[in-house]
């Protein structure tokens, strides 16, 4: 009988040890799938980003990894909406974009996510109007962009934007120059920014918009060698008629420019892990100034503006 009890001892100690062991690597295992094993300067993270900003992003990303060697984020580059139908993939961690959630969008990825996401500006970008570089059109009132996007100007020109109809660069050309109104057979779609640039530097009847951090760094080499193709239009300033500013700092800082857009970044990370070690980075004193050196506005913190040989 005393035998028997021991060995009915035995299994239950037995059943107890393998019960706490699941519960264990239970623990464990939600543990990493929570943060997913990276912290705030190491691990590797997927965010989606508006191609629009490809070039200081780029920059940023190259920054951040030098200073954490652990750290990999791995980018992708697409089309606005595109990026903003990324928040429902569970693996894209960040994306950057030119507006911030609406109120349904905060309660949906709230419900989803059971956490309210983070969101916030992170610079202030221009839209450039480039030329031909042999085009004798280099000024242009407000009034004639519109047209020229509608169809019914006197200048007979293309206009080139960087993809069909879910970019921001479409976004902001139907919702805040056209207020809905319908497009002219003369704007056409390029694969993309780059795409953009090209064309218009081989053809002397199109015009092209894109983001000024694609071409306004005349400190980039690739940039400036964008800059011997096409020519950089300028745009009669908001409040002050009769003159024509280009879409540099001043005047990004200053509302002078009319075709001004923000930087957005939509986090889904309630944890100090990677992403939120890169907004960090992104909305602080580093991250700020690489956005000030591609002559984007910074919306954390204030610097001096420089001049340029563009005004």
């Amino acid at each position: 009988m005393k035998i028997q009890f021991l060995q009915y001892l035995n299994r239950m100690m037995y059943l107890v040890l393998a019960v706490l062991i699941m519960l264990m690597s239970a623990c464990q295992s939600g543990e990493v799938k929570k943060g997913n094993g990276d912290t705030t300067t190491s691990g590797t993270i997927h965010i989606s980003v508006d191609e629009s900003f490809k070039p200081v992003i780029d920059s940023q990303i190259q920054v951040f990894e030098s200073q954490n060697p652990n750290a990999h984020i791995v980018v992708h580059y697409k089309p606005e909406a595109d990026c903003l139908r990324d928040l429902n993939v569970d693996s894209i961690r960040m994306v950057i974009v030119t507006r911030g959630l609406t109120e349904a969008e905060a309660k949906t990825l709230t419900e989803r996510y059971t956490y309210k996401p983070g969101w916030g500006p992170l610079a202030f970008d221009a839209i450039a109007v480039l030329v031909n570089s042999k085009s004798k059109d280099s000024l242009f009132t407000m009034q004639d962009i519109r047209g020229m996007a509608k169809g019914i100007s006197g200048y007979k020109y293309k206009v080139l934007l960087d993809g069909t109809n879910s970019t921001s660069t479409v976004r902001f050309l139907t919702d805040s120059l056209l207020k809905g109104q319908p497009r002219g057979k003369n704007v056409v779609a390029a694969t993309s920014s780059e795409a953009v640039i090209d064309y218009v530097s081989n053809n002397t009847d199109a015009i092209g918009l894109v983001g000024v951090s694609w071409v306004g760094n005349r400190e980039d080499s690739t940039q400036l060698s964008f800059l011997k193709k096409v020519k950089i239009a300028q745009i009669e300033c908001r409040g002050c008629n009769g003159t024509y500013v280009d879409p540099v700092q001043y005047n990004i800082a200053t509302n002078r420019y009319p075709m001004i857009r923000t930087l957005w970044y939509v986090l889904k990370e309630n944890y100090d892990g990677l992403g939120n070690g890169f907004t960090n980075f992104l909305i602080y004193e580093k991250g700020q100034r690489i956005f000030s050196r591609a002559y984007l506005w910074p919306a954390r913190m204030s610097f001096e503006v420089r001049k340029t040989n563009l005004e």
